[in-house]
């Protein structure tokens, strides 16, 4: 089948370039444009863009994807399908409906529509995800769904880890959505979750929170957005990795404390941390350097 894609982040260029490799190669890519990145803001292309580049196919990264000139573009290429994951803008009317439109979605849906489910499942302590395969629709991941496969969280899963299987399921699920085209389920509400998108809110770990789900929000956000810890004057020492200790045995809650090489906060042991204009290092090492 002729496809044309949309995405932009990391998980999208996974499944972008098994797609790539199947026998429905899209012929056009559509990603966001490049965009300010890191400490030094440098012009970035998203991973798509260069996931695309490598693949040899067509990449369009205009300003909007819901514009004339884009819909045009994306008629040119005359898919037959479109692949959306990760794209991260709305796709509006009447570009929805201009084409059959598949959309990867990583959650077990009704359950984590919206733009950071993955996250959110590890952040609730959720005992498994998926991924499902859906028709794109005007609400917010709210479409019928044709596929849904279910991975299991495992307790150390981190968002690298568990995206890793999950970019494996979801890729597996598309091509086979592709080849068979299975009927179309509507969704039921009963059971609808929203996962909003990270704030720096959700970044910094809240002292009143026991230290299990500290460590979640921790897990969740590695390695690519990170928790942090709020120190004051100190300012916020990033978290990488961090194991919750049972209750009562850390220090006092919202403290910093020091036991040994160990870097405590509450019931929540901090293992890999970043200073602010540092780099990650373990704790115990950050300790020796601060004294």
């Amino acid at each position: 089948m002729r496809t044309a894609f949309l995405g932009t982040t990391a998980f999208a260029a996974a499944i972008l370039g098994r797609l790539g490799e199947s026998a429905h190669r899209p012929a056009l890519v559509i990603s966001r444009p490049d965009a300010p990145a890191g400490r030094g803001r440098r012009l970035t292309a998203p991973p798509v863009a260069d996931t695309a580049r490598a693949l040899g196919i067509e990449l369009h990264q205009p300003p909007s994807v819901n514009d004339e000139a884009t819909r045009r573009h994306l008629a040119a290429a005359a898919p037959e399908a479109v692949v959306v994951c990760a794209f991260g803008a709305l796709i509006k009317e009447p570009l929805l409906s201009d084409f059959p439109m598949y959309n990867v979605h990583p959650s077990l849906l009704p359950r984590w529509r919206g733009a950071a489910p993955v996250e959110r499942a590890i952040m609730a302590g959720d005992a498994e995800t998926g991924v499902g395969i859906m028709r794109l629709t005007a609400g917010l991941d709210e479409g019928p769904v044709c596929l849904q496969g279910r991975e299991p969280i495992a307790p150390d899963d981190d968002y690298a880890s568990l995206a890793e299987r999950l970019e494996v399921l979801g890729a597996d699920l598309l091509i086979r959505a592709l080849d068979e085209q299975p009927p179309f389920v509507p969704q039921p509400e009963d059971g609808a979750t929203y996962a909003e998108k990270i704030t720096g809110a959700d970044r910094t770990l809240d002292p009143a929170a026991p230290a299990a789900a500290q460590e979640r929000v921790v897990r969740a956000l590695h390695p690519h957005i990170g928790a942090r810890v709020d120190l004051g004057a100190e300012g916020m020492l990033g978290v990488h990795a961090a194991r919750a200790l049972a209750p009562g045995t850390g220090g006092p809650a919202g403290a910093l404390t020091i036991d040994g090489d160990r870097a405590l906060y509450g019931d929540l042991e901090l293992v890999e941390v970043q200073p602010p204009g540092r780099r990650a290092m373990p704790a115990a090492a950050w300790l020796r350097g601060r004294g």
